[in-house]
């Protein structure tokens, strides 16, 4: 009886240095996998599709380009081929002047990604065009 006492109170006695062990070891992994992920930029070709011209017209620039920010483990964000996503935007719907926002919809394989837990997104995520009415067709409130 005596014997087991001895163990069960071992065992309580060093449970603190288990447990404060057990916490650095999760720190140190957290801090091997933080410090191992990257963002990688590329500029791709954005597809902006225009409303009729004869509704409105794009009187600001409209992008041709846009960056995508891929991120995750360093190793695996240079593997992926920039040429596989593409960008758009669709002003197709804007049928009254003034500034127009849209987010930027990105493709890109989604197997890709999901299986090496790499995001993709982009900046800025979304593109405004101001446009106005061509000239002599000015709209009345």
């Amino acid at each position: 009886m005596n014997q087991n006492n001895k163990g069960l109170s071992s065992f309580i006695s060093s449970w603190v240095p288990r447990v404060l062990c057990l916490f650095v070891a999760v720190i140190i992994f957290a801090c091997v996998r933080y410090f191992n992920m990257g963002s990688r930029v590329v500029r791709i070709p954005l597809s902006v599709t225009l409303p009729d011209s004869a509704v409105v017209i794009p009187e600001s620039l409209v992008p041709d380009s846009i960056d995508i920010v891929i991120s995750g483990d360093d190793n695996l964000i240079y593997l992926v081929d920039p040429d596989s996503i593409s960008a758009s935007a669709d002003f197709s719907d804007v049928d009254s002047d003034g500034i127009s926002r849209r987010s930027v919809n990105l493709v890109y394989p989604d197997d890709v990604f999901a299986d090496t837990a790499l995001t993709v997104r982009s900046d800025p995520d979304v593109v405004r065009i101001l446009f106005t009415y061509p000239q002599g067709q000015e709209q009345t409130p």
